[in-house]
């Protein structure tokens, strides 16, 4: 608002040009600096009294006590204690205003700021720096434009060393809201005059200089009134030579009604910009009152249950949006809502799916393995059907973690929805929000459940039945096959005599072991020996003379054409450059006919003669037994062959025999016909795991998205309602937070002091009084 700022030096005599403005003696008065705060003093025009109001007509009102004065002595004690209060009691100053209101039918509306006097040395407890903080104090008073500077200056001090003319120039360089007043005109001294400055001729002012004359301190000490003074004042401009002339544009009454003038013509020009800065301001805080709702409704449950039922759509119906990326304030910075779940489904769950390789985790080992167990003790010409079922439902079943993973990720991304969709006015109810959202979430945790167990079944469904005459399927096997049956080079063996011919292509003695210390077993606890050449080893088996014991784990190198080959270890007994035995040999015992010996031969009661056999076979198995020959134990113990040697092994310990042959062991080779069959499944896998991973990868997000996503979408506004639209929850569920009570009424009574404040500017009088 626009105000009066009086500014001067210390003792310049503020105080007294207001005390003669106001008509009464109020302010404190002695030596040194006497105003330590800013007053701000409100003079407020009454009407002239009516006989039957009060006996009292004027009176003062402080800002800081609700109290009416009607005697100014008690008004200055009480702005000597405010001061000495908040500036101490020596000489501090403190920037903190003090507020008084003047109610007299003597006074025109004035708005007047009395400031301290500008000091230039600190006296008592004043800081070092008591001159900047007055001119940083005065500063912050004069620089607001609607503020008109009433610079107070004594006349027996030089205009030109006058501070207070100094600072209105700093803010006013034009001069357009700065009133000059010249006080003690009466003690300059004899044979000088400020004629030249009250007539605008040294300091041009647009609104000129008025020259006063206040009470003496002799004529306070001797209590002269203040009408007296304005007498003595008036008689003063009069009398004088000099200032005859001009009489009538000063002293007191003048620079009151000029003050008045100054001040409304400032008001009129500032009118219409305050009157538009108002209402801007009373519709900002307007909208901020209805951002937080009326409070009235809260004690009726018809309206409460709509306001309830009404916020529910609305999160519904953001909840849903966000999904379907129809809501208004999307955001362009990063992914939200339904394009996260399509990223989860194309670019999370379609790279898992990728990286998974369908045979890494398959070895040759383990794939001759299977091929092995899947025959039983039949010789087979062609790879097992039950050996790729029994090889790719494992491989199909690592398709379901990160199907269950893409589950979870969209249950997550669908939570996080949940807790985004908010609104200004859902925030004004914690509790309800916080019921909303839990609402939502244990929908989505009920559908989790089965989302996730029809994840998993659609993986055994998969598994359950391998339908290998799948189109896609045809192509993957035909170009397998054509692979496996490309012609291979044949290696290189040592010449075999021709009673050692296989039978029923059963490999004969070089694909055997010499010795049979024990018997490998698989990595999965089976017997790793070929079963489709065991009906081919039941047959009189000898041993190589001139062999050397050996203990050599390696794998059997078969002919092209043959089948696959029997793998065993055994120790040799034999003494290095012993003779050959006998074709029927006692050492040809149980064991040997049942694990195998040299490789296949003759049928059981067959004399084939293979002392001459060539050189020596290498083992395939590992001797993990001594390599001596020990006595006979076991079951077979006592039984000897015809040369009387032992060969029984003891039934006990079967099992440390049967030992896999692992493709790491230094020597373990595989035969050219088990690569060709490892090569085949590994191919037929791979095709197959193709079609299944396409399979699932277009299944689990059509699963996702109907279990999940669309169940939730479309129920969750029938959640809500069924859950929390009940009378007896509304009073705890529009419980606001009290912060937010707090602010509504701090703003709804700044909107009424803005109205009133627009009310008390329409009804302002203009017309100088």
């Amino acid at each position: 608002m626009p105000q009066l700022v009086v500014v001067g030096s210390q003792s310049a005599g503020k105080s007294s040009v207001l005390e003669n403005i106001v008509g009464r003696d109020f302010l404190p008065r002695g030596q040194g600096i006497v105003t330590r705060r800013p007053l701000v003093l409100q003079l407020i025009h009454t009407p002239s009294p009516d006989p039957a109001a009060p006996t009292y007509t004027e009176w003062g009102q402080f800002l800081h006590i609700d109290k009416r004065f009607t005697d100014y002595n008690e008004i200055r004690k009480e702005i000597e204690q405010e001061t000495f209060r908040v500036a101490g009691q020596n000489k501090g100053i403190s920037k903190l205003p003090i507020s008084l209101k003047i109610y007299s039918p003597d006074v025109l509306d004035l708005t007047l700021v009395d400031l301290p006097g500008l000091t230039k040395i600190p006296v008592g407890d004043q800081p070092s720096d008591i001159e900047r903080q007055i001119r940083s104090l005065v500063v912050d008073y004069i620089s607001k434009p609607n503020s008109v500077i009433l610079a107070v200056s004594a006349a027996n001090v030089d205009l030109a060393n006058s501070d207070a003319l100094k600072l209105a120039r700093s803010v006013d360089p034009q001069g357009r809201r700065t009133i000059g007043v010249l006080t003690k005109l009466d003690l300059m001294d004899a044979g000088t005059n400020a004629l030249d400055i009250l007539t605008g001729r040294v300091y041009p002012l647009k609104l000129g200089f008025i020259g006063v004359v206040n009470r003496s301190q002799q004529d306070i000490n001797s209590e002269k009134s203040l009408p007296d003074a304005l007498d003595s004042e008036a008689e003063f401009f009069c009398n004088h030579a000099a200032y005859r002339n001009i009489a009538h544009k000063n002293g007191t009454k003048y620079l009151s009604r000029t003050l008045n003038q100054v001040l409304m013509n400032h008001i009129r020009d500032k009118l219409p910009d305050m009157k538009a800065r108002l209402n801007t301001l009373m519709g900002q805080a307007q909208q901020e009152l209805n951002s937080f709702g009326d409070a009235a409704i809260y004690g009726d449950k018809n309206q409460q249950g709509g306001l309830i039922l009404r916020l529910m759509n609305r999160f519904a119906h953001d909840f849903v949006a966000s999904i379907e990326g129809t809501k208004v304030d999307i955001s362009t910075k990063e992914l939200s809502g339904g394009a996260r779940i399509y990223y989860i489904f194309n670019d999370v769950f379609g790279h898992a799916l990728a990286c998974i390789d369908s045979t890494s985790n398959l070895d040759n080992q383990d794939i001759r393995t299977a091929i092995r167990n899947s025959t039983g003790p039949r010789p087979s010409l062609f790879v097992p059907e039950s050996a790729f079922d029994l090889l790719v439902k494992p491989q199909i079943k690592l398709l379901e973690s990160p199907s269950l993973r893409c589950v979870e990720l969209v249950y997550e991304e669908l939570v996080k929805i949940c807790h985004n969709c908010t609104s200004v006015e859902l925030e004004r109810f914690p509790r309800l929000h916080a019921q909303l959202i839990e609402c939502v979430s244990e929908l989505l945790r009920e559908r989790l459940g089965p989302t996730s167990e029809y994840a998993q079944s659609l993986i055994e469904i998969q598994a359950a039945y391998i339908n290998t005459n799948h189109p896609a399927f045809i192509s993957g096997s035909a170009a397998a096959a054509q692979a496996a049956t490309s012609p291979a080079p044949k290696p290189a063996q040592p010449s075999r005599p021709q009673s050692s011919e296989p039978i029923n292509g059963v490999p004969t003695l070089e694909d055997e072991d010499e010795s049979s210390a024990e018997e490998p077993v698989g990595a999965n606890g089976v017997l790793s020996r070929d079963g489709r050449s065991v009906s081919s080893t039941l047959h009189d088996r000898t041993r190589i003379a001139g062999s050397a014991p050996t203990t050599k784990a390696s794998s059997s190198k078969p002919h092209p054409a043959q089948g696959p080959r029997h793998s065993s270890a055994h120790s040799q007994a034999t003494q290095p450059g012993a003779p050959g035995t006998s074709p029927h040999s006692a050492r040809e015992t149980f064991l040997n006919y049942f694990f195998g010996q040299n490789g296949p031969g003759p049928i059981a009661g067959s004399t084939v003669d293979r002392s001459h056999a060539g050189p020596a076979p290498v083992p395939t198995g590992r001797d993990i037994s001594n390599a001596e020959t020990t006595g006979p134990t076991g079951l077979m113990a006592g039984k000897r062959t015809l040369d009387g040697n032992n060969a029984a092994f003891d039934m006990k310990s079967l099992g440390k025999h049967i030992e896999a042959i692992s493709s790491s062991e230094p020597g373990s080779q595989i035969t050219l016909r088990e690569e060709m069959e490892t090569s085949l499944i590994r191919s037929l896998i791979a095709s197959y795991f193709s079609i299944v991973r396409q399979s699932i990868q277009d299944l689990i997000p059509k699963a996702i998205m109907h279990f999940l996503v669309n169940y939730t979408s479309q129920q969750v506004q029938n959640r809500l309602v069924a859950s929390l639209y009940k009378p007896e929850l509304f009073a705890d569920l529009l419980n606001e937070d009290e912060a937010l009570v707090a602010e509504r009424t701090r703003v709804k009574a700044l909107l009424d002091a803005y109205k009133e404040a627009f009310k008390t500017l329409s009804e302002v009088n203009l017309k100088p009084i």
